[in-house]
Formats: structure tokens, C-alpha cells, sequence
């Protein structure tokens, strides 16, 4: 029916602000350890059962809820490569949100694949500078390749 449409057409809007929601928490915990902002205001949530026990507060007649940067005390990331400085290289879908993941953290340790000379990574190249990791770990990595075999005809 045209009204079950719509309502999967809402919980996607509602399930897209959530995501986008956590991601501004995520980068508001950056900015709580860095600036000292410690939260924002949404309309997100209101009038649900996330915002119970949370700071209301109106602006332009629209009612807003407090939400609160996430500042974790560890953040453990994994990387492609690293420099002894701590700078970081991500591949592929590791680059979406290991950087704010590692940025909200009072403590970052990362697990890499490789370490390389310092100064060998390109500049433009590095996804999150070294001044957020705090530790560098070099880890055992399986690299899984698939082998084909095939039976003589």
C-alpha cells in the first residue's frame, strides 16, 4: 500500500539522520578533546525514547535535543601502513571512518600491516596525521588469497 511505502520511505530518512547523527558525535569528541566543545543540538530523536532524560531547548519554535560528543578513553584502529611518526595510511573501506574513530579517543592505538622509513609516505597521501596515534603496533597478517586449482583433463 501507498502508506506502508511511505513508512519505510520515513524509518530510511530516520535511519539515514541516525547514521549521520553518530557521525557528528563521533567528530564532536574530536572537537571536545581538541576545542572543547563538548556537544550540539538535533531535532533527531525528539519526541522518542532517545530523548528521554536528555536537555530540550527551543529554537524558532522548534524543539531541539542536547547531544553529547562521543569521547572514548581507547580507540583502536587498523591501518595499511604506517611511519614511525604514527602517520597513517588506510586501504580501501578502512578509510571511512577509522580516522574519526581514532580522532575521538584520548588514547589511539593503531595496528598496521607495514611500518615504513620515516619520510617514504607520500604527504598528500596520509589519511590521519601521526599527532593522533599514540601507539604503533605492527601486526601478523594473514593474506588470504583464493588459489585455483584445477584437475588435469
Amino acid at each position: 500500500t501507498m502508506n506502508g511505502q511511505r513508512r519505510e520511505r520515513a524509518e530510511d530518512v530516520i535511519i539515514a539522520n541516525m547514521e549521520r547523527w553518530r557521525w557528528i558525535r563521533r567528530d564532536l569528541g574530536d572537537a571536545y578533546i581538541q576545542t572543547s566543545i563538548p556537544g550540539f543540538y538535533t531535532r533527531t530523536g525528539v519526541g522518542t525514547v532517545i530523548a528521554e532524560g536528555k536537555e530540550h531547548k527551543d529554537f524558532d519554535g522548534q524543539t531541539y535535543i542536547l547531544e553529547r560528543g562521543i569521547v572514548a578513553d581507547l580507540s583502536i584502529v587498523k591501518a595499511w601502513k604506517a611511519d614511525p611518526s604514527g602517520n597513517l595510511v588506510f586501504r580501501k573501506t578502512a578509510r571511512n571512518f577509522n580516522p574519526a574513530a581514532a580522532t575521538c579517543g584520548r588514547i589511539c592505538v593503531a595496528e598496521v600491516e607495514e611500518i615504513v622509513p620515516l619520510g617514504s609516505l607520500d604527504a598528500d597521501g596520509i589519511h590521519l596525521p601521526g599527532i593522533y596515534v599514540h601507539r604503533l603496533i605492527q601486526g601478523q597478517h594473514e593474506k588470504r588469497i583464493e588459489n585455483r586449482t584445477t584437475r588435469a583433463a
